[in-house]
């Protein structure tokens, strides 16, 4: 019988962050790369002002300790949230095929006025999806406990 790695093997603690700059969200970006989620598990609440996808995040904090170890490489599930939005615009997203599944690249902020600006999520295959915000506030919150990534195999961009 097979068992989920947990978090208590390593003495680690699921992941929460928050961004308020643009170094914060540079730590954030990388944790998220490569992290997959179909286009339903987006959503934006206009009257709460918030942006948040599910993500089936590549846990590159525990990569190096599970190549030492020989052991399987891990994902998460964890909640990306993006408050204060204004508006959400997408390109080369289709939100008609909600099963369609996308991997996000980086994260990105490009500062506007007063605070303000867009944090912009870079998918694979040139998709981009663009949240203005009043002011730049990003969490990162793993949900589940981290569980053997399907493929065995870490990420690689080479090539």
């Amino acid at each position: 019988m097979s068992e989920d790695a947990r978090f208590e093997d390593g003495g680690e603690r699921p992941l929460r962050l928050r961004a308020l700059d643009g170094d914060d969200l540079a730590v954030i970006s990388a944790l998220v790369q490569d992290a997959v989620f179909p286009a339903s598990e987006m959503i934006w609440t206009r009257k709460d002002r918030r942006f948040a996808v599910l993500v089936n995040r590549f846990r590159w904090e525990d990569a190096e300790k599970a190549q030492s170890r020989q052991r399987a490489f891990e994902r998460v599930q964890s909640v990306l949230v993006i408050e204060d939005v204004q508006s959400v615009q997408s390109q080369g997203v289709s939100r008609a095929d909600g099963d369609v599944v996308l991997s996000l690249m980086a994260l990105a902020f490009e500062p506007g006025v007063d605070g303000g600006g867009k944090v912009v999520l870079t998918l694979a295959g040139d998709g981009v999806i663009s949240v203005a915000v009043e002011a730049l506030e990003v969490v990162l919150r793993d949900v589940t406990r981290p569980y053997m990534a399907p493929s065995g195999k870490a990420p690689d961009h080479r090539g």
